[in-house]
C-alpha cells in the first residue's frame, strides 16, 4: 500500500510505494538552512516508488549544491524532496509523509555540522501542546 504525503498546504501531493534507504537525521548546514531546523529528517526513495499525484506545477527547485535540487512548494514553501538527476533515488523529506512509514530512524548523519544552540541534550521540558502559562 502506497504511502501519501503532503505540503503544508496540501497543493502538492505525492505517493510513495516503500522508503528504500533507512530514514536519517542530516545536519548538514545546507540541510539546516533550507528546513530551518536543527536537521532534517530523509530517507531514499527509488524514483519508479516516488510520483507526484497533484500540484506538480507548483512545484520549484533551489539548486543547494553541485548537481541538487531542493524541490519545494511555490505556495507553503515546505520542502518535499532533494534530488540529484544522475542517482537513482530521490531523497524524501520524511516529516512531510501523511502516513506513518513503520519506520523509525536509524542514524545521524553530518553531526559535524551541528551547531551547539541547536543540540538537544535530552534534559529539556517537553510540553504535549502550549507550553504551561500560555
Amino acid at each position: 500500500m502506497a504511502l501519501t504525503g503532503s505540503c503544508l498546504c496540501g497543493s502538492v501531493r505525492y505517493e510513495v510505494d516503500q522508503l528504500d534507504m533507512p530514514i536519517v537525521h542530516c545536519h548538514c548546514v545546507t540541510c539546516r538552512k533550507a528546513h530551518a531546523s536543527a536537521f532534517a529528517t530523509t530517507a531514499g526513495v527509488l524514483r519508479e516508488h516516488f510520483r507526484w499525484t497533484a500540484g506538480a506545477d507548483k512545484l520549484r527547485t533551489f539548486p543547494s549544491s553541485p548537481d541538487k535540487g531542493r524541490c519545494f512548494c511555490s505556495e507553503c514553501g515546505t520542502h518535499l524532496m532533494a534530488e540529484r538527476p544522475a542517482q537513482a533515488h530521490v531523497l524524501l523529506r520524511v516529516a512531510t509523509l501523511d502516513d506513518d512509514p513503520a519506520q523509525r530512524p536509524q542514524q545521524h548523519i553530518w553531526t559535524s555540522h551541528e551547531v551547539p544552540w541547536l543540540v538537544d541534550d535530552g534534559d529539556l521540558p517537553r510540553n504535549a501542546e502550549w507550553q504551561p502559562g500560555r
